[in-house]
């Protein structure tokens, strides 16, 4: 599940080379913005063919917020 999360985020970032670790923060470690955050939860989203509420959005801070999430609620 990381390997996938972590593809997902690369086709994201400005910087490919930079490490993803389960503890890198999506806005202060990867440099992403809140709208492509949005984009990457649409992007699991289709990947993983789940729903991921609004409410839960916010709580997706790190890598590993995501693999956790995903990990219980994908199939």
């Amino acid at each position: 599940m990381f390997d996938r999360t972590v593809a997902i985020l690369q086709e994201y970032m400005d910087n490919d080379e930079q490490e993803i670790t389960m503890d890198s923060a999506l806005v202060d470690d990867l440099g992403l913005s809140s709208l492509e955050v949005i984009n990457i939860v649409a992007a699991f989203e289709d990947e993983f063919d789940i729903e991921v509420p609004d409410r839960v959005i916010p709580t997706l801070r790190t890598v590993g917020d995501i693999v956790n999430y995903l990990e219980e609620n994908a199939e």
